[in-house]
């Protein structure tokens, strides 16, 4: 088990003994980076084997494992379904097909988009297949919140509001896109960080970022939550802590991001993808953020997924295999 932390050992065993003497609030499926695509299994840029045919496989185990549990009450899937080596000509039922799969849960599935996602279908076409409503007038903007129960929230953020992918080209969030990316990273190939130092590595074009309109909701959300004294859980396909991922998966402006969770109390957990071989934090604040580990690398008779038990003061990964339980303690 990775991840447990408190503020004393006093109320982590307090915390412990708590959970193990009754029932989750509720519970909710997670699953990352599926990236199926029909062609060999090939390999990450970094050499990392990736098995493109199985990882449906592990979504098919993954399902059929959350429909056994019989309790979830929901499925959060932490984006890119299809991956980029998808032919462009089979994006269309490719998602479909993983769209599919994931409709054969006994529930709930809430999508959030990713870059490869976005790689195989603009957004006009790809949010209507994951049932994603638009925000911001009519435009194909993908954050949005939910609460299962009175006492928590979720919150879902656009990691690709503004981004170099997935908009027309003539679009002003490609536009501001682009002209970040000129700015912090003088590669002609843009997904390319050598040269980056630090954490300017993250100024690629596999990641993007938060716009302001989606700030400034994201703020009156999170008012509203500590207004209602609900617990916030923030959802990203982008990482936003540098300690629970790499510099060049982060989002553009995590640390703006941040900045606006950190003025409330309500936040307690970050959970996201986009980094395959997953993560774990605390941050400054105490808030915990959980890097999922991707479906995509898990060898054959492997997976990566799993469930979260819900409490009042702590959240409880259950994972399998390649995905570590990690337990999240919080004041409630």
């Amino acid at each position: 088990m990775i991840g447990v932390r408190s503020d004393s050992f006093m109320d982590l065993a307090s915390g412990l003994a708590n959970v193990q003497s009754r029932h989750p609030i509720f519970s909710f499926g997670v699953i990352a980076d599926v990236q199926y695509a029909d062609v060999p299994d090939g390999h990450s840029f970094q050499g990392v084997p990736r098995y493109y045919r199985h990882s449906i496989i592990v979504l098919q185990r993954a399902v059929k494992s959350w429909n056994n549990h019989k309790n979830l009450n929901f499925v959060i899937n932490f984006g890119d379904i299809v991956d980029g080596k998808c032919p462009k000509d089979q994006s269309l039922d490719a998602v479909k097909k993983v769209v599919g799969e994931f409709e054969k849960f006994h529930g709930p599935v809430y999508h959030i988009i990713g870059n490869h996602c976005l790689y195989n279908l603009p957004r006009d076409k790809l949010l209507p297949l994951l049932k994603i409503s638009n925000h911001g007038g009519g435009h194909a903007h993908a954050y949005y919140d939910f609460s299962p129960t009175p006492g928590y929230r979720f919150v879902v953020l656009d990691g690709y509001d503004i981004s170099a992918i997935g908009w027309p080209h003539d679009h002003p969030d490609t536009l501001e896109a682009l002209k970040i990316l000129s700015e912090k990273n003088p590669n002609s190939n843009k997904n390319s960080p050598e040269g980056l130092d630090g954490f300017d590595r993250r100024f690629v074009m596999f990641n993007g970022a938060v716009g302001k309109e989606q700030m400034e909701w994201l703020s009156s959300v999170l008012q509203d939550a500590t207004n209602m004294k609900q617990k916030v859980i923030v959802c990203c396909h982008l990482p936003l802590d540098p300690g629970a991922t790499s510099k060049t998966t982060l989002l553009w402006n995590y640390d703006q991001v941040m900045d606006v969770i950190h003025r409330y109390d309500c936040v307690k957990v970050c959970l996201a993808g986009h980094n395959h071989e997953g993560g774990y934090s605390i941050d400054s604040h105490g808030v915990h953020h959980r890097v999922l580990d991707a479906a995509l690398e898990c060898p054959p008779g492997t997976d990566a997924f799993g469930y979260i038990d819900v409490y009042d003061s702590m959240l409880s990964l259950v994972g399998t295999v390649r995905l570590e339980n990690t337990d999240f303690i919080f004041n409630s």
